[in-house]
């Protein structure tokens, strides 16, 4: 399989810890985001969606990290739940990750760090700082209760979630600030073949720099 990707994008991140944590074979593809690459005719070709990540195997693409995520655990019956009720909890966690989660750490994060410094509004900034804390006590209060979010084993739920906060640019996100949280990073980093994102995927701030 192939995985179109940059190592700065978080919901690559997902796929990419995804396929690896489930043993899949896979390689990446680095998409030049900050120059451009999800905006040629042959990228949106493969993805009208004009975004990454995009997953190939075969004859068959899958875009949106979610979709991926279910397919790679799906063909390897790994990572998805034991049953019908620990599969809907999969996906509860998966939605609330897309709505509430990483898509405020992710235009908080680019706030903060990829856009230009006269571009930056610290109105929004506030205001985006305060959902992402919302969202992450949600988090936080759920793995008081229980090892991983759904079932009794880690979960593309866990790695949809966990997807932002491996990150290393400053984005408002303390994980001492959430004692439930940091220990269960640490117990996704201490999965077999887990690896940070800019290690795991090609294309960093550094190389940029």
């Amino acid at each position: 399989m192939k995985l179109h990707c940059f190592g700065e994008s978080g919901n690559a991140y997902k796929a990419a810890l995804t396929l690896t944590l489930a043993e899949q074979e896979w390689e990446p593809v680095f998409v030049d985001f900050f120059n451009g690459g999800v905006r040629t005719p042959e990228f949106l070709a493969l993805n009208d969606m004009g975004e990454v990540p995009v997953l190939e195997d075969g004859d068959l693409v899958l875009s949106q990290s979610g979709v991926i995520q279910d397919y790679v655990s799906s063909k390897s019956g790994k990572l998805g739940g034991t049953s019908a009720a620990a599969r809907r909890d999969v996906l509860r966690w998966m939605f609330f990750d897309n709505h509430k989660l990483s898509s405020v750490a992710g235009n908080l994060r680019f706030l903060m760090n990829f856009l230009p410094e006269n571009k930056r509004s610290d109105d929004v900034i506030n205001f985006q700082a305060g959902r992402l804390a919302a969202a992450l006590k949600t988090v936080d209060r759920a793995l008081g209760q229980r090892k991983w979010l759904a079932g009794e084993d880690v979960t593309i739920a866990d790695l949809a979630c966990c997807g932002y906060l491996f990150y290393p640019e400053p984005f408002t996100f303390d994980r001492t600030n959430y004692a439930n949280i940091d220990r269960w990073l640490d117990a996704i980093a201490a999965l077999p073949g887990w690896k940070a994102p800019y290690d795991l995927m090609p294309g960093s701030p550094a190389d940029r720099a």
